[in-house]
């Protein structure tokens, strides 16, 4: 049928950008809209919400099931959890790592990723910027064609950047400047970038491309800050103070505009970078957007004025989840996968914590871990066959004093190898303690970044041995 309409899977469909580029998605596609909150939101002609934790690789599939297309809008910067130990960049590669994956298993034709504006020199490239460049990387690992959109500041009434710039223009009446304030960048409004999305989707011409999008002029954080108080009415005035450093700047930015620390501290070490479009990276039609910035701050201001007026009440969350997601990155030694990773961590728990901790493992791989002076378990894992492969090892907790075996239905353990790297993440998601949640955090969840940290150090010496006798090896013949 040649004017059949396709199917794109949109992730983060709840959210500021997802939501807007759904209705435009509809005018031609049919939209699988995920979110975690899926099931509480009402399918019309031509969408339908799946509730979806990409956390989990069969939520992914299952999210993923009779797309043609699939949109990644998402980031990890807030916890996801009530108590998150780990990185945004370590959670990322196991969201992307998952979503890629699950593409490839559910025949996706195209993954549309939004990322950011990736300066010529890639060194030293802030946290921020880095993880982008490393979840485009694992997007393209499994063979489905990526085309990745980099924008920069995106002006729009809600998001990241522009309302931190916007509030601080209206708390401060006197601004002190520092360096980086001179910096480039290259600002385009929503409306813009929507487009950029939209007219990527079941593109052939466009698979496999990272397109650079910005609006039609290039401007430094000051001449925005200036161009933001003129549309608000307000005459700041404005110094500069060249020796503040990204580290003063970013507890000054927090503070002044109250933005959350895990969304503003990377955004603000990416500040010291040019973020213009590169015309390597240009597309005629979708890399230049035509609406200015003072239009679009003008547009947003208005937006952010009408939603005030709206009742923004919550119905609280009584039934508050007492959930634990601890991520860390290890390395993966020479010629060994995450499978053995694994395996050996249970080993090496047991050398390193005898003669009071031991650990069995049966012919199935489940693992139990307990007191060497009792028959009671401290924990129980199942190894999961059908889920687990050599480069991921999947254990489900499904037992133990520490666990909460009433309320840990979806806790699990994996070890996850980063793909093209030898690197892996080992993490828990979804695990429900039994202790008492103060005495937990301070005690149990303390243990157990001791423990990985003391885990990874043995396979960095084991790494260095390996490489030294590579290296003598290497001398003697």
């Amino acid at each position: 049928m040649p004017n059949q309409r396709p199917v794109v899977a949109l992730t983060g469909a709840s959210g500021y950008i997802g939501n807007n580029l759904m209705d435009k998605l509809t005018d031609h596609a049919d939209v699988i809209a995920l979110s975690r909150s899926g099931d509480n939101k009402e399918d019309s002609e031509n969408v339908t919400w799946r509730s979806c934790d990409l956390y989990s690789m069969a939520d992914a599939e299952k999210g993923l099931e009779g797309a043609d297309i699939a949109v990644y809008l998402v980031h990890s910067m807030m916890p996801g959890a009530k108590l998150t130990q780990g990185s945004f960049q370590d959670m990322d590669v196991i969201l992307a790592d998952n979503f890629a994956q699950a593409a490839k298993k559910q025949g996706v034709k195209q993954i549309i990723y939004l990322s950011g504006i990736i300066p010529k020199s890639s060194k030293s490239l802030s946290r921020h910027l880095k993880s982008r460049q490393e979840v485009d990387q694992i997007l393209r690992s499994y063979g489905v064609p990526v085309t990745t959109i980099r924008a920069g500041l995106i002006v729009g009434p809600k998001g990241s950047s522009f309302p931190i710039l916007r509030k601080l223009v209206k708390r401060l009446p006197v601004m002190l400047l520092p360096k980086w304030t001179k910096t480039e960048t290259h600002p385009v409004a929503l409306p813009d970038v929507l487009n950029a999305l939209d007219q990527s989707v079941n593109k052939e011409e466009l698979k496999d491309r990272s397109i650079d999008v910005g609006g039609p002029e290039v401007m430094t954080y000051r001449s925005m800050m200036l161009k933001t108080a003129q549309v608000m009415g307000r005459n700041p005035k404005l110094f500069d103070l060249p020796f503040m450093t990204v580290r003063l700047s970013r507890l000054w930015l927090t503070l002044v505009a109250g933005a959350p620390k895990e969304i503003a501290y990377p955004l603000i070490e990416s500040l010291t970078h040019p973020m213009t479009t590169h015309p390597e990276n240009e597309v005629p039609g979708i890399s230049r957007g035509s609406i200015t910035f003072e239009e679009a701050a003008r547009d947003a201001l208005e937006k952010e004025r009408q939603s005030e007026g709206k009742s923004t009440k919550k119905t609280p969350n009584l039934d508050i989840q007492h959930d634990v997601r601890s991520v860390q990155r290890i390395i993966v030694p020479v010629g060994k996968d995450a499978n053995w990773v694994a395996q050996h961590y249970v080993k090496w728990l047991e050398d390193k914590l005898n003669p009071w901790i031991t650990t069995t493992v049966d012919e199935n791989l489940n693992c139990r871990i307990g007191f060497s002076f009792t028959e009671s378990s401290l924990l129980k894992m199942s190894y999961s066959h059908e889920r687990s492969t050599s480069n991921r090892a999947l254990y489900y907790i499904t037992g133990g004093g520490l666990s909460d075996n009433q309320k840990n239905m979806r806790g699990r353990m994996e070890f996850r190898q980063i793909p093209g790297t030898h690197e892996a993440i080992v993490a828990i998601h979804d695990f429900m303690p039994s202790l008492p949640w103060f005495f937990y955090k301070y005690t149990q969840a303390k243990v157990h970044l001791l423990v990985m940290a003391m885990f990874s150090k043995h396979l960095e010496r084991m790494e260095d041995r390996s490489q030294e006798e590579v290296n003598r090896n290497f001398i003697t013949e």
